[in-house]
């Protein structure tokens, strides 16, 4: 069943490291549009550079992490 499945320890890391890769590619986007922006006074209120580079990173933990425990079972 569905419910089984998404008790599996290696299902919870990928979720997770989808959501990380999904916060990546959107801090990257607003880095993008940061860089190209019209008025340079305009300063942003979140590092984004640093949330996409970070995010990244647990992404790819995460990632490593599920296929880990997925070998495993």
């Amino acid at each position: 069943m569905i419910a089984n499945w998404l008790d599996e320890d290696w299902v919870r890391y990928l979720l997770m490291g989808l959501g990380a890769a999904v916060l990546s590619g959107l801090a990257g986007w607003q880095e993008r549009r940061r860089k190209h922006r019209s008025d340079p006074d305009k300063v942003p209120w979140l590092p984004w550079r640093d949330l996409a580079f970070w995010s990244s990173f647990a992404a790819l933990l995460l990632f490593g992490a599920a296929f880990a425990f997925w070998i495993k079972s």
